[in-house]
């Protein structure tokens, strides 16, 4: 081979080597600037990311605020609601009362004076009877004894005695003391006695 040739090969070679470093060197020059423009996009895109996500954040404590406040305030208002209701709930009841025990104080101004038993006798029905409606109206409702069988669910046994029927037997011949139901709940049993 001709040296001319080798040397100009070589230099070729030099200027061929040299010419690529100079692309390659602007190629990394290009590649940096836009790699160094998309971490600064993609920088600029998680901080507008994330300060989004900081807006929701604190969207979502003062709704979670507002909330937790709103349920307090409710529970506070239901505890003095029902703190009023146990107070004041027999309210209602005891003023359908009232007119009854206008009548018992005429009643007794009435018996100091009369001489008519029969009347006095009647007034007090009156009055029975009335005291009765109110309490009926308020949801209080006599528990039937008579001739019915024994319940323990209403009634309470505190004798038996021998029947003087065989129908009779296992029934209620008695009522020591009158029970009450208030809304179909017990409130008093009835004190019976039972045939056996």
């Amino acid at each position: 081979m001709d040296p001319k040739k080798e040397t100009m090969n070589e230099e070729e070679l030099k200027d061929h080597t040299a010419h690529t470093g100079q692309e390659d060197q602007g190629e990394t020059e290009e590649t940096a600037t836009e790699t160094q423009e998309k971490a600064e996009t993609e920088e600029t895109e998680q901080m507008g990311e994330l300060t989004k996500l900081q807006e929701e954040l604190d969207n979502m404590k003062d709704k979670y605020l507002r909330l937790s406040a709103e349920f307090d305030n409710y529970r506070k208002r239901t505890m003095k609601e029902k703190a009023e209701l146990i107070l004041n709930g027999g309210e209602k009841s005891i003023s359908s009362i009232l007119p009854i025990v206008d009548d018992f104080e005429r009643a007794l101004k009435n018996m100091e004076t009369a001489e008519d038993v029969a009347a006095v006798k009647e007034g007090v029905e009156l009055i029975y009877n009335k005291f009765m409606t109110v309490l009926g109206q308020n949801g209080v409702k006599v528990i039937e004894t008579k001739e019915q069988p024994l319940n323990t669910d209403f009634h309470e046994a505190i004798a038996v005695i021998p029947a003087q029927e065989e129908k009779l037997k296992g029934k209620i011949l008695d009522c020591v003391q009158t029970g009450y139901t208030l809304n179909d709940k017990v409130i008093r049993h009835a004190k019976v006695v039972v045939g056996e």
